[in-house]
């Protein structure tokens, strides 16, 4: 017994994939290599594939729950039997899986031809699965039933290259949906539907040009404001820049500015910048006691203090006044410069 498994995802409802599913007399319609599928009850069904030749077999439905699974074991024929599972795994994402057992058919050599037939038929089931998501996906959102699918009798359908059965045919012909006239309601209603997606889409389409122009125009007006905004920032700083240096040169400018009062010409703190041999005569009064007259100074402090002054005081002031130098009687340096 050989086993495969096929599985498909299908952008719609779980239960609309299941019941269109179901609806296995209308797999000739999309599918290619299976040519009927007839009921003779509403679990017995007949079918007939050409795959590696032409099988038939009875089947009967086994383990079905809605929404979830379908099973089937056939009753003679090629022996088969498998289940196909509906699990939902999104918004409106459903995961189909095929499993299949089989027993290859009589006359194909041993465990290669087992392989061979299993191979390709995985492929067309494969193939066939893929139509059948397509077929439901090309449906209008919501629709139960296979016939409003605008991927029914595509090209490469039984019906449409005419290999189905005579079973097929006699069952189709039966049907109500497949009578001429609503065949020809069905296209026309398919063609204004057509012509209404594509409005639709063109509709989108420009509504979604409409947007990125939108979303480019608001991108670059945001951008434009991002640059004035930084050039503002750029201003702003460089004013405060220019500020903090006019203000550094008006306290530069405060600090050398010259006392009026003490930097008056011959006075107290005569106008001088501050050296190290600078102006130090000028910033401090020689004679502290100057407003207070001789009479308020003791003789003794008096006698001092000139003594001090006339031994600091340059000899060419003293011979100015036609005065002798002065001579420090207890220094013998002075009297040898007398003497010279």
């Amino acid at each position: 017994m050989a086993e495969r498994l096929v599985s498909v995802a299908v952008r719609a409802p779980v239960h609309q994939v299941y019941t269109m599913f179901t609806h296995f007399n209308d797999f000739p319609k999309f599918m290619r290599f299976v040519k009927e599928v007839t009921y003779s009850d509403d679990d017995h069904s007949h079918w007939v594939v050409q795959l590696a030749g032409r099988h038939e077999w009875d089947a009967v439905n086994e383990d079905w729950i809605e929404d979830r699974q379908v099973g089937w074991r056939s009753l003679n024929g090629l022996e088969n039997s498998g289940r196909v599972t509906f699990m939902e795994t999104g918004p409106n994402l459903t995961q189909v899986t095929i499993f299949l057992h089989f027993q290859p058919p009589h006359g194909v050599a041993g465990k290669m031809g087992e392989f061979l037939v299993g191979d390709r038929l995985e492929r067309e089931l494969q193939e066939d699965l893929q139509r059948f998501a397509r077929m439901v996906e090309e449906a209008p959102p919501g629709t139960l039933d296979p016939m409003s699918s605008h991927f029914l009798f595509h090209e490469k359908s039984a019906v449409a290259t005419g290999t189905t059965t005579e079973g097929q045919k006699r069952s189709m012909s039966d049907d109500p949906m497949m009578t001429p006239q609503e065949l020809e309601e069905r296209r026309e209603r398919l063609e204004q539907e057509k012509v209404i997606s594509e409005q639709e889409e063109m509709e989108h389409e420009t509504a979604m040009q409409h947007e990125a122009a939108l979303l480019e125009q608001t991108r670059r007006e945001r951008q434009a404001a991002l640059e004035r905004q930084a050039e503002l920032n750029r201003e702003e700083e460089q004013q405060k820049q220019a500020q903090s240096a006019r203000e550094a040169i008006e306290k530069r400018a405060a600090a050398e500015q010259q006392d009026p009062t003490m930097g008056t010409l011959g006075g107290r703190g005569a106008a001088a910048p501050e050296t190290p041999l600078g102006d130090r005569d000028s910033r401090n009064e020689r004679f502290p006691d100057y407003h207070r007259g001789p009479d308020s100074v003791s003789p003794k402090k008096a006698l001092e203090a000139g003594t001090e002054i006339e031994k600091t005081e340059s000899p060419w002031r003293r011979a100015i006044r036609g005065e002798e130098p002065f001579v420090d009687k207890e220094d013998p340096t002075t009297h040898e410069q007398s003497d010279e």
